[in-house]
């Protein structure tokens, strides 16, 4: 039976580019490919005849060969250049069998080693919540692995140098041929390295690296909450072959305060004053992140009672202004009276008494639910 023509089995000109054939041959091949197609009679056949297409025209002397003399230029059995070209498309079936599969691989056999970035490092650091107000500049001794000082991150001894990799031929990776399937992985050997160390750096084994503490300067910025994070460029872990360096990550974790609660930018706390300010009224000192301030409370305030000090709280790192401060009134029982003030309790009891319930507005609001309610 004749074979079809190439640039027609390809659906491409006679005056193709090699990008035009290599996209055609894509295309098809993974039409075809048998393993999309397990049901189809046909598919095996339409693939190899696709695979013996791209192969002779991505070669560009069986190209050649095939515009001049036809398929006679090309057939091995006639004196032509035919067999399996492993220049363009071991390549592209690689690229293919990466689509088909989801496997990612790429590159060629010029590809060189794999170049990876350092791994992030996470730092904890615990502040105050005034530190975390008013911010401040600090210093942390952050334990990563460096590039080794003896052998500059080579891993050789020195005076010695790795030897390209016999694996591989320092490309980092090798392909492994089965049947139709090109598989490109990372070289076992060097482990993508592309280098084979015979004589290893004495301080770091051959790694490269060394495992030290060192010192950074970090700055705190003012209004900085609980669980945010600072990130230091370049300050994480060496990258390999070359690789850019991580990133340092400062995680604030805020110490719990003995006045204050943090709500966002705003603060609460709780004030407790005694039975007879809240009574008669009054002004009451409390203290805030900025100093001290007062403000008044007037006769009668119940226990729970919430005052509001706007832009006493913080200023947060992305806001404009100020939060507030929530100052939570907590009426503090007497304990530990005398018999002397027990006394005077009890005649001012009588007395509140005698006065009825506008002494008392609440109780008496309450016991009329409590008398609706057995009713």
């Amino acid at each position: 039976m004749a074979k079809r023509d190439f640039y027609e089995v390809l659906g491409v000109a006679k005056n193709a580019s090699e990008e035009e054939i290599k996209k055609a041959y894509r295309k098809l091949a993974m039409k075809h490919h048998p393993d999309r197609n397990p049901d189809s009679k046909t598919a095996e056949g339409k693939f190899k005849e696709v695979k013996e297409a791209y192969e002779m025209l991505s070669d560009a002397q069986k190209r050649d060969a095939y515009d001049r003399y036809g398929h006679a230029g090309v057939d091995p059995n006639m004196g032509g250049g035919g067999g399996a070209g492993a220049g363009g498309f071991g390549d592209a079936f690689g690229d293919i069998f990466g689509d088909i599969f989801g496997s990612g691989a790429r590159g060629g056999r010029g590809a060189g080693p794999q170049v990876y970035r350092g791994a992030d490092l996470r730092y904890n650091l615990e502040i105050t919540l005034e530190q975390a107000a008013h911010g401040f500049d600090t210093t942390i001794r952050v334990p990563s692995w460096d590039t080794c000082d003896t052998c500059h991150g080579s891993g050789a001894k020195a005076g010695t140098a790795p030897a390209t990799c016999s694996t591989c031929g320092g490309h980092g990776q090798v392909r492994m041929q089965q049947g139709f399937f090109s598989i490109q992985q990372t070289c076992p050997k060097c482990h993508g390295t592309g280098k084979t160390i015979t004589d290893p750096c004495p301080p770091c084994g051959g790694a490269g690296k060394i495992k030290r503490n060192k010192t950074l300067e970090v700055k705190i910025p003012a209004g900085i909450d609980d669980g945010m994070r600072i990130r230091s460029s370049g300050n994480g872990e060496p990258g390999t072959n070359g690789g850019p360096s991580g990133d340092l990550y400062v995680e604030v974790h805020i110490k719990q305060h003995a006045v204050f609660q943090r709500d966002g930018d705003d603060l609460h706390c709780e004030i407790p004053i005694s039975f007879t300010k809240a009574a008669l009224g009054g002004d009451i000192e409390v203290p805030t992140l900025s100093g001290k301030a007062s403000f008044s409370i007037p006769e009668g305030t119940q226990s729970g009672k919430t005052f509001r000090l706007r832009s006493k709280g913080i200023k947060g790192v992305r806001s404009g202004y100020a939060g507030d401060l929530f100052c939570h009134v907590v009426i503090e029982t007497p304990v530990k009276l005398t018999e002397a003030q027990k006394a005077s309790l009890r005649e001012f009891e009588r007395l509140t008494s005698e006065g009825g319930a506008k002494h008392s507005p609440q109780s008496k609001s309450w016991m009329d639910k409590v008398k609706g309610f057995f009713e």
